[in-house]
């Protein structure tokens, strides 16, 4: 039951701008940490940013300064706002959510299907 249904990946130049997006169903979406991860070819998958459930988030020190994550809880929905985008940048990002068990500090792990990201000229 639980889906991560993730959009807005494609093409950009340089320096432009991309908005990702995952839509989470089958859990309580509040109170999960949501991830977007990213694997480019050839490469190990990343953590690029985190989001929690008090709104807190962390960058990695690749993309600070240029990527931003929100979520909004109403829409169930976490967002990866990519900024100044640079060709290494391009990978698959896939979204991903930590769901809290009855055990503190023990979570279920979903994960998204991916989404393209090329950033060429």
């Amino acid at each position: 039951q639980v889906q991560l249904v993730e959009s807005g990946g494609g093409s950009v130049q340089p320096g432009g701008s991309l908005r990702l997006s995952c839509v989470a169903s089958g859990f309580t979406f509040r109170s999960a940490a949501m991830k977007w991860y990213r694997q480019a070819p050839g490469k190990e998958r990343e953590l690029v940013a985190s989001i929690f459930s008090s709104g807190d988030s962390t960058n990695a020190d690749s993309v600070k300064g240029r990527f931003t994550i929100s979520r909004d809880n109403a829409k169930n929905t976490v967002y990866l706002q990519m900024n100044t985008l640079k060709p290494e940048d391009a990978a698959v990002y896939y979204c991903c959510a930590f769901v809290p068990t009855s055990l503190r500090d023990t979570y279920r792990n979903y994960w998204g299907q991916g989404t393209q990201v090329t950033v060429s000229s």
